[in-house]
């Protein structure tokens, strides 16, 4: 197919594909924000805008806040959140799409934000380990579209407000916005909780080390960074693995990386499974075992092989003594495999996935989900045989807390106010 037939046909997907979430979106909003009480000084109210660049998909959130009084944290009054796929990453080779994709999402926030506040309302990106991993030029052609849409927007556009953000960041940040949503700021250290973020193409493990073992056994420095916010300092247990998120496991596993073979195979996929499967604007042609073997137990020896000795177990892990709150991948999946309610979300011990993950790959015959059984495999081998964690080891799976989406980019809002000084 010819380049510029290509790029019509994906850009009329993406266009149908916003154009009607968009139309729900804003035909329901008004019915679907919570009563909340706002202050009868509407100047003590203020906005903000962050972009997710993620490797599968772009997000928008809209974040309303209440001031609160000096040296307190603000009120997070509401947040209006929407997504669109694939991520930018996959228009590596077709930069103005990426464009294209974030001025269709800047129309939530038109809608969403009373005009007379637009040219006060920041408006940020920061991409995580899509862009990171692609080639260094085409990722800051792709980062120069999003600030030519930005610099045409009405809204108010910082210094460096589109980046690529490192994984540490990533980690620290959704650990800021989970103790925040969850009360936790404002409490003891002793009542913070512990995050796990599972992307597509990086995870990350962030945490308040009690234990003065956890600090010595770090095996580099950079695994302990010390953050500050709203006036208080942390010193926190964190790390980001790149290649290690969901959708860069599945290709490791596959053995994607060096090979010239032109189809992937593996035990984790379904007997006669054959298709196309793109990742980061790459396609690969992706098979069940030649030989037709399957089984938990074939696949797990081919996710151990990528899982073990590539990642640090910290000893508050090992000890099972810190709560954990895991989101994005982990709770999708769990919710693919029944594991828990796709609303409310749940708690699960680690071994829970192990034993959904046996039962998924002894029987593979749905092929509706093709990939279930090598994600499963991969979540238990990661929390098992990756960070340490003991089979009863609980974690909450929360897609929100409090009708708020569990990510970073409420952390990333939480440090630009505070870094404005805006409350």
């Amino acid at each position: 197919m010819k380049p510029v037939v290509l790029l019509l046909l994906l850009l009329a997907v993406v266009r149908a594909q916003l154009q009607v979430s968009y139309l729900d979106l804003t035909s329901s909003f008004w019915s679907i924000v919570p009563g909340l009480s706002r202050p009868a000084n509407h100047s003590r109210i203020f906005y903000a805008v962050m972009f997710d660049a993620g490797s599968t998909g772009t997000r928008i959130h809209v974040y309303t806040f209440i001031r609160s009084d000096s040296g307190k944290l603000p009120v997070l009054d509401n947040e209006v959140f929407h997504s669109l796929k694939p991520g930018l990453s996959a228009y590596a080779n077709y930069p103005k799409m990426a464009g294209q994709a974030v001025r269709m999402l800047l129309k939530v926030a038109r809608k969403v934000i009373p005009r007379l506040e637009w040219k006060q309302t920041p408006v940020v990106l920061r991409a995580t380990a899509g862009l990171r991993l692609l080639p260094e030029e085409k990722a800051q052609t792709l980062l120069d579209q999003v600030r030519h849409v930005f610099a045409e927007c009405p809204f108010l556009v910082p210094d460096n407000s589109v980046s690529i953000m490192n994984g540490t960041d990533e980690g620290i940040l959704a650990w800021v916005a989970l103790n925040f949503l969850t009360g936790h700021l404002d409490e003891p250290t002793e009542a913070m909780v512990g995050i796990l973020d599972l992307g597509g193409g990086s995870t990350q493990i962030t945490f308040l080390p009690k234990m003065k073992e956890t600090i010595e056994s770090v095996p580099l420095e950079d695994y302990i960074s010390r953050f500050e916010v709203f006036n208080r300092s942390y010193q926190l247990y964190t790390h980001s693995y790149l290649g290690s998120g969901l959708m860069a496991a599945r290709l490791a596993v596959l053995g994607a990386e060096g090979t010239k073979v032109q189809v992937l195979t593996s035990t984790c996929l379904p007997k006669g499974f054959q298709e196309d499967w793109s990742f980061g604007g790459t396609h690969y042609q992706v098979a069940g075992d030649p030989r037709g073997q399957t089984g938990f137990k074939l696949c797990y020896q081919e996710v151990s092989q990528v899982v073990k000795g590539s990642f640090h177990q910290p000893q508050e892990v090992q000890n099972n003594s810190e709560v954990f709150y895991a989101f994005s991948y982990y709770y999708d999946r769990a919710v693919d495999a029944g594991l828990i309610d796709g609303l409310s979300g749940g708690t699960l011990e680690v071994r829970d996935f192990r034993r959904r993950a046996k039962e998924v790959c002894n029987k593979m015959a749905d092929s509706r989900q093709p990939f279930l059984c090598l994600d499963l495999t991969y979540i238990s081998s990661l929390l098992r045989d990756g960070f340490g964690f003991q089979d009863t080891s609980k974690l909450q799976l929360t897609k929100k807390v409090r009708s708020v989406e569990a990510s970073w980019a409420l952390g990333a809002v939480l440090k630009h106010v505070h870094n404005l000084k805006v409350q």
